[in-house]
């Protein structure tokens, strides 16, 4: 059953990461040649991975879109709602945004030809657009501050701080999946690059396309 199997996969993944208390392979003896390679452990695949991340996306998902109906029936329907004016950086932040999803398509395609070096740089350039977008998301906020609109001044301002600043918390966590797979030593860890990168992509794009819509629905309110 669908059921079944992610729970099978989430308590695999607990395993990987905290030694799964199993049993280790045995070493020597009379298990030699293709025994010896049935037991040897492997590299668990990228799906296990890719499941917890999922998991992890629809409790997002789920979460903002209880914020994004209740904006929009009070956009609707209060009569104290004021359109809100977004500050102009707030659109050079999604741009940087976006541009860093596509470098960091370009760094997995580096990896995917084996270079190695070339794939850290992209990776990190990504990294440090995301960075950046914070750091501007900051500034809006100052901008905000000074046009006089804080948290509480009317529901549209509440509803920008509560989007910038929810958003800007889980993308703070995209980074650190960002620096982790940039400096992780993978030659030792039970995870390879190349699926560390590819999983951290999936959680990167998602943060994306949920600023794009939070974008459209604080423009639309207005």
């Amino acid at each position: 059953m669908p059921g079944t199997t992610l729970v099978e996969d989430i308590e695999l993944i607990i395993e990987d990461i905290g030694g799964g208390g199993g049993k280790l392979p045995p070493t020597g003896g009379d298990d030699d040649g293709d025994g010896a390679r049935r037991h040897r452990p492997q590299l668990p695949s990228s799906r296990r991975y890719a499941t917890a991340v999922i998991v992890g996306i629809v409790s997002i998902v789920m979460f903002f879109m209880a914020m994004a109906s209740a904006y929009i029936f009070l956009r609707a329907n209060s009569t104290r709602w004021v359109p809100l004016h977004l500050p102009w950086i707030v659109w050079l932040n999604t741009a940087i945004l976006v541009l860093s999803s596509g470098v960091m398509e370009l760094a997995r395609r580096r990896l995917a030809s084996a270079d190695v070096r070339q794939f850290r740089r992209l990776w990190l350039a990504a990294t440090t657009l995301g960075v950046l977008f914070l750091v501007g998301q900051l500034v809006a906020w100052r901008q905000f501050v000074l046009a006089g609109f804080y948290v509480a001044t009317n529901q549209g301002s509440s509803f920008f701080y509560i989007f910038t600043g929810l958003h800007g918390l889980h993308l703070l966590g995209g980074i650190c999946g960002l620096l982790y797979v940039s400096f992780r030593k993978f030659e030792k860890a039970k995870v390879s690059r190349t699926v560390a990168a590819e999983v951290a992509s999936y959680y990167w794009h998602f943060m994306d396309g949920l600023w794009i819509f939070l974008l459209v629905l604080l423009y639309l309110g207005k």
